[in-house]
């Protein structure tokens, strides 16, 4: 069989999301106050994103962190297993993560020890939302070359040791006022802690999909920068100057770094207004025409999105390009299970996997676009059910 001929197939699909779920009004009580006073913005951001409930990697009770982003990882990885799979036989491990728990080693390699299967190729993609398929992609070409036959995929979000009130500071009532009126605003540093979760995914990718149940096929997978066109929108471990550079945490003293949270995750709200949907409806149009791509032959679509702010604008975007997804083809949990980062399109096709009636043959399109530096990805799965 040529390459051109061979196909690559997710046949275990998982994630894990650690202790129980914390709602709206329980979330200051695991993060802590930013100030003595409860928040304010914390129901206007709450209002707009439309989520009601995330998990976080802290304990109830002690308020320490639990598990470490590795371990949300391994904990996805282990969950993999069935019959037909074990953790031994992995021969390609790719975990990836947006801010993994040190500079170095590899996140990878981190997960890789707790694992504790035996030896095998560990890569680790960096980037921010786009990350986890990126290590799809890494899994996906390794076993079309022919390379491995059981590469396991996964991805990982321990946001909560950044959301702590200790790194956020009081609000205004200029800053509240600015909120009510412009929404945009809480996409800011000081709001993201509203918005970010914990939580890890994974998938088994092989040769061939398993013989009972359901597999998926991926039948290609497209991922695009369009950072030689726009400057740094979401960033972290840095600051953003003001002719659009960014001067990373290596430049600033260890006084400066704590001092000004340079190490917290930012946001250039101004930019990802003016350019998110521009390059939402470019990389849509251009996936269109390079996969003659129409809505109808879509049955299931899956849209990372961050909030549900955006969801009118993504809608009105399929209207403009004539692409005709109905609302009940699209499949999101950001409801219940938050802003997981790069891990949530692993969370949301493991929900839908679990919960929906998936038939042979169906077309799944997962979307995850990334405001780091406005890079996107589309990938298309084909329901296999044996």
């Amino acid at each position: 069989m040529s390459n051109s001929e061979k196909s690559a197939y997710i046949t275990s699909i998982s994630s894990f999301l650690p202790n129980e779920p914390v709602d709206n009004d329980h979330m200051e009580e695991m993060l802590g106050l930013a100030t003595t006073k409860p928040s304010r913005a914390r129901r206007i951001v709450l209002r707009n994103n439309g989520i009601k409930q995330r998990h976080y990697a802290i304990d109830p009770v002690t308020k320490e962190a639990n598990y470490t982003n590795a371990q949300l990882a391994a904990n996805a990885i282990k969950m993999l297993e069935n019959d037909d799979f074990s953790i031994d036989q992995i021969d390609s491990l790719t975990a990836s993560t947006t801010i993994p728990d040190q500079i170095m080693p590899n996140h990878g390699v981190m997960v890789h020890g707790l694992l504790k299967n035996p030896s095998c190729e560990v890569v680790s993609t960096s980037g921010v939302c786009l990350c986890g398929v990126t290590a799809m992609r890494n899994a996906y070409n390794g076993v079309l070359a022919g390379q491995y036959n059981k590469a396991v995929a996964c991805a990982s979000e321990a946001a909560s040791f950044f959301l702590r009130g200790k790194n956020y500071e009081e609000e205004t009532d200029a800053r509240i006022n600015a909120l009510e009126e412009n929404p945009i605003i809480a996409f800011e540093k000081d709001f993201l802690r509203w918005m970010l979760s914990d939580g890890a995914g994974a998938v088994l990718i092989e040769p061939e999909p398993k013989q009972e149940g359901i597999s998926f096929r991926i039948d290609w997978m497209d991922i695009l920068s369009y950072a030689d066109e726009v400057d740094t929108c979401m960033y972290a471990g840095s600051e953003k100057q003001e002719d659009g550079s960014i001067k990373g945490w290596t430049q600033f003293s260890p006084k400066e770094v704590m001092e000004q949270a340079v190490l917290v995750p930012k946001q250039d709200v101004k930019l990802l207004n003016d350019k998110m949907p521009h390059y939402f409806e470019k990389f849509l149009a251009r996936t269109m025409e390079r996969h003659n791509l129409t809505g109808e032959e879509i049955d299931w679509y899956l849209p990372h999105v961050s909030s549900f702010y955006f969801w009118e604008t993504m809608l009105g975007i399929f209207e403009k390009l004539d692409f005709k997804v109905p609302k009940e083809k699209c499949f999101t949990n950001l409801e219940t299970k938050g802003n997981t980062g790069s891990a949530s399109i692993y969370i949301m096709l493991d929900e839908l996997y679990r919960t929906k009636d998936l038939q042979d043959g169906q077309k799944i399109l997962l979307f995850i676009p990334e405001s780091g530096r406005f890079s996107t990805g589309y990938v298309m799965l084909t329901v296999v059910k044996k």
